[in-house]
């Protein structure tokens, strides 16, 4: 009697070429190949895997034109002074204190100005993410401020606050605000209602629902709102300090600029540069902690 291996042998025919052909089959297919050994390789559509000291590699090749153009002369120093001269008005300035003091004075105005900023902005949001009555009120006004542009209140400010520490501390929160309200705002409105049917099916109070709905689903929006915040606080800072400032890095630029100490102001600008990178890396540090839980392309 004929069995089921049988008949499925007689319909397999193995050729010289180490090809399976198929009875009834117009041309037999390699073995190994898509449909008889199995799926074909899937390829990969990401961006694909991270590349050691990447973001680095953008501000090194950056320093290395700079460094190659002043050595071979194509770069006039009375335009921008190399690298070396750079340096040595770098060690020049720290041994006379000047930069210390400059930098803590400057690093305070921007903490204080972030702190503020990103307290209003997130109280304003979560008001206005939440209750109906707070959107009507709270982002009107905060869609006019975003399409007036910070550095362009600077007169009125001037104005109510005078030239002192308030107007460059609420420059710089008003600058603040606006990225942080808009990104958390937006996070609030894009929670998934099933999570609000779940809270209100588990009769969650008003306070659990807020801490353990509302606040993670914002805290993507918010993260992101925080790059944009921190960028946008040392943009204001490097203005702020520049109008009849007696002190911070900006003042140091400035004062530099009419004596015409290239080098000087070099230095104040690789300051803000490492400031700007050093707090954007904190951040991106927090979001991969805070939301180690998801899985997006970047991962």
């Amino acid at each position: 009697m004929a069995t089921t291996w049988d008949a499925d042998e007689a319909k397999l025919s193995r050729s010289s070429g180490g090809r399976i052909a198929h009875a009834g089959s117009r041309a037999a297919r390699p073995f190994g190949s898509a449909g008889l050994a199995g799926p074909r390789a899937r390829r990969r559509l990401g961006p694909g895997p991270a590349i050691p000291f990447g973001l680095q590699i953008g501000p090194v090749l950056l320093v290395l034109t700079w460094v190659v153009g002043s050595a071979l002369g194509w770069i006039d120093p009375r335009i921008l002074s190399a690298p070396w001269t750079v340096a040595e008005a770098f060690v020049r300035l720290i041994e006379q204190g000047r930069l210390q003091d400059n930098f803590v004075t400057s690093a305070t105005r921007a903490l204080l100005g972030l702190s503020i900023g990103l307290l209003v902005g997130t109280i304003l949001a979560v008001i206005a993410g939440l209750s109906r009555i707070g959107e009507a009120v709270i982002d009107g006004p905060v869609q006019i401020k975003r399409a007036i542009p910070t550095l362009a209140l600077i007169p009125l400010l001037i104005l109510w606050f005078g030239i002192g520490e308030s107007m460059k501390v609420t420059t710089i929160a008003l600058a603040v605000i606006v990225p942080i309200y808009i990104h958390t705002h937006n996070a609030l409105r894009s929670i998934d209602s099933r999570y609000v049917e779940l809270a209100e099916t588990l009769r969650m109070s008003q306070k659990d629902f807020i801490l353990q709905v509302v606040l993670p689903g914002a805290l993507p929006g918010f993260l992101l709102g925080l790059r944009f915040a921190v960028t946008l606080c040392w943009v204001s800072l490097v203005v702020v300090e520049q109008i009849n400032a007696t002190s911070g890095l900006g003042y140091m630029i400035d004062l530099a600029r009419n004596y015409g100490q290239t080098d000087v102001i070099l230095v104040g600008l690789v300051v803000y540069v490492l400031l700007g990178l050093v707090s954007d890396g904190l951040v991106r540090l927090l979001e991969r902690r805070a939301l180690s839980w998801r899985r997006t392309l970047a991962n």
